[in-house]
């Protein structure tokens, strides 16, 4: 036991590597301490009035992460329990493997961490009370603190919490099992290649700039040179020499325009790439530099100088001209009135026939022509039960057919109710399939379908009382309306 200790420490004595790292990745340590048992027997955990056992032990560990370490910890020692009753003893090998996370980054001089793994205890064959001589403790458990001393050195101090599988050990047999708590102190030591992936002479663990291009110069951190200190590279830097911004390549841009000083017709007022970073203040695609007519409304039709262009000659300009490429009166924002009656021909719905401005372009309903249509709707009769037209009403349907003619812009509304007789559902989808039927007669003899609207309202809107039969009478009905 004696030789092995001294061969670990002649052997970490050699080691000159820096703090383990990515780049050192191994770490070799010696400790010792004192074991304390808990079981059947009693409790001495973190007691001073118990026989102490000591026990020397090596740690071995592989980086893994710069917070996570995979550990093997091996010790050998003696543990047991001393009291005015009864008692053990025996010496032990133990050996460990944990998973340790560091709660801090490595470049911190005092490291907490905690610790978990799987294990095994070799009892020596003096002691007897159980014939197999190991014991697997899982978990393994605690924590610790390393205390960097050097780039090399670190003091350790470990808490190691080892709970078995077995309940002999000591003896007796009550329903505890045997565990142990390791007070543990030593120095540990770190070794391994340095590496430098990307060849600038600073290694990987120091350099903050680690896929430096090959041949690219360096400062003592691994980054680029920038003698500007634009914190733009010089190799990257279209203007070395005068201080930038990263969106500009390194090169300077006064107003903030994203247009490099160098590039800039106007360098020191804010403006668009478009314009070579001068400004447009009425938008209309003119630099101000440039517009004889700085004050275009907003999305005018400009010419090269900035000014609104009138296409169709009719004294409105483009920008406000709602007929463009049409000339017409400056009252109506330039569009043509074909027949004169003050609705421009694309408002008008009657534009070949003079109208009012009420009846969007189109001619009254003469009073006779509005009472007629109103009549029909009255005299429009279907078979009991059924969107069937009778005979007598298809001749009323010709004569509305007439009407409607003579008003090409106006739109005919039908509604079609009915009583209360029969469900809410049925008599809905009647009366929608009554008008259905009366506007697809007229669409058959040649008004347009987008002048005909057909609503059913089945029973909703009675205009008598359902409890008699003439009520029920007035309410089966269709009506007929017109508008423009």
């Amino acid at each position: 036991m004696k030789k092995l200790l001294l061969l670990c420490i002649c052997l970490a004595s050699t080691l000159t590597s820096n703090s383990q790292t990515e780049d050192k990745k191994w770490n070799f340590g010696l400790h010792g301490g004192m074991i304390q048992y808990h079981g059947d027997l009693g409790r001495d955990w973190y007691k001073t009035d118990k026989t102490a056992y000591g026990f020397a032990g090596l740690t071995v560990s592989r980086y893994l992460w710069k917070y996570l370490d995979l550990n093997f910890l091996y010790t050998r020692g003696t543990l047991g329990y001393d009291s005015s009753v009864t008692g053990f003893k025996s010496d032990y090998s133990s050996a460990a493997m944990n998973l340790r996370l560091n709660l801090i980054g490595p470049e911190y001089v005092i490291r907490p961490y905690v610790f978990g793994g799987i294990g095994v205890i070799l009892f020596d064959s003096q002691l007897n009370f159980h014939k197999e001589k190991i014991d697997t403790t899982f978990p393994v458990a605690g924590g610790g603190i390393n205390f960097k001393l050097s780039p090399v050195l670190t003091l350790n101090l470990q808490e190691t919490f080892m709970f078995t599988n077995n309940d002999r050990r000591d003896g007796a047999v009550s329903g505890k099992k045997d565990d142990f708590l390791m007070h543990m102190a030593g120095l540990t030591f770190n070794f391994g290649e340095k590496k430098d992936a990307d060849g600038d002479g600073v290694s990987d663990s120091n350099d903050k700039c680690p896929d430096t291009p090959a041949g690219v110069a360096v400062d003592k951190k691994g980054c680029p040179l920038d003698k500007d200190g634009d914190s733009v590279a010089d190799y990257l830097d279209a203007c070395p020499d005068v201080a930038g911004n990263a969106l500009m390549n390194g090169c300077p841009d006064r107003d903030n325009d994203g247009v490099t000083d160098l590039s800039d017709r106007c360098p020191d007022t804010k403006g668009t790439v478009a314009l070579k970073g001068c400004p447009d203040a009425d938008g209309d695609g003119v630099a101000d530099l440039d517009d004889k007519c700085s004050n275009s409304p907003a999305g005018s039709k400009v010419d090269a100088n900035g000014c609104p262009m009138d296409d169709d000659k009719d004294g409105v300009m483009n920008d406000v001209d709602r007929c463009p490429n049409a000339s017409g009166p400056v009252s109506l924002k330039g569009c043509p009135d074909t027949d004169g009656d003050g609705v421009a021909d694309i408002d008008d719905r009657c534009p070949n026939t003079k109208g009012n401005i009420e009846n969007k372009g189109c001619p009254e309903i003469a009073k006779q022509d509005a009472v007629r249509i109103t009549y029909i709707g009255s005299k429009i009769f279907f078979e009991n039960g059924s969107d069937k037209l009778k005979v007598a009403s298809l001749s009323l349907l010709d004569e509305l057919t007439k009407i409607l003619n003579k008003y090409e812009g106006a739109t005919l509304f039908i509604d079609g109710h009915t009583d209360s007789n029969g469900s809410e559902e049925f008599n809905q989808v009647l009366s929608q399939k009554r008008t259905n039927s009366v506007r697809t007669y007229l669409i058959g003899k040649g008004i347009a379908d987008s002048r005909v609207t057909a609503t059913g309202y089945g029973e909703t809107k009675p205009v008598a009382d359902n409890k008699t039969t003439l009520g029920r009478s007035k309410n089966r009905r269709v009506e007929l309306r017109t508008s423009y």
